[in-house]
């Protein structure tokens, strides 16, 4: 019933989840997307998602129309004003928040935000309550050849806490359980 999801970029996977959490959960359920949300002082060394749209029409429809960066976190809510009284959205690095989060009230991870090996590293090992607790921890871009940081870590983390992983999707997801 609870889904956490760490790299929102512009919420469209937030908005499907949420769409199948309700009709799952009829509509009890809580969703809670963390994400960077904008290019800041702070998080310069992040790599912020490309935010530039190859279709011309969401170009013109964000910028002349909505007024909005797609990546905002406003963008966000208003693509899941649906879902308000079920979604929280979390501003900042998952690096210094995921520690904050009471890990053993989630009980499904969706993985998606840094990609570099410290972060992922990082994300990981706070998400070990979940798995620990009877969850899922799904990590995407596991097998991608521009952050090969990410299959690294996904790989060490599962053989150093001797967790069953399965490699779905043509090498795509990692979904990582208790053994």
């Amino acid at each position: 019933k609870t889904f956490l999801e760490i790299g929102v970029f512009h919420g469209v996977t937030a908005r499907n989840i949420c769409e199948l959490l309700s009709q799952i959960h009829s509509g009890d359920f809580k969703y809670i997307g963390l994400d960077l949300f904008e290019k800041s002082k702070e998080n310069l060394l992040e790599v912020i998602p490309n935010t530039e749209f190859k279709n011309p029409f969401k170009q013109i429809y964000f910028k002349y129309i909505k007024r909005q960066d797609p990546y905002s976190i406003e963008a966000v809510k208003e693509l899941l004003k649906k879902f308000n009284s079920n979604i929280h959205l979390l501003k900042g690095n998952s690096n210094k928040i995921l520690k904050k989060l009471d890990m053993k009230k989630i009980d499904f991870v969706f993985i998606d935000g840094g990609h570099d090996y410290k972060t992922v590293v990082n994300d990981l090992n706070n998400c070990k309550e979940v798995i620990n607790f009877h969850g899922t921890v799904l990590c995407d871009d596991y097998n991608l050849g521009s952050a090969p940081g990410v299959k690294q870590a996904i790989d060490e983390f599962v053989l150093e806490n001797n967790y069953k992983c399965e490699i779905i999707c043509e090498n795509r997801f990692a979904k990582i359980e208790l053994s």
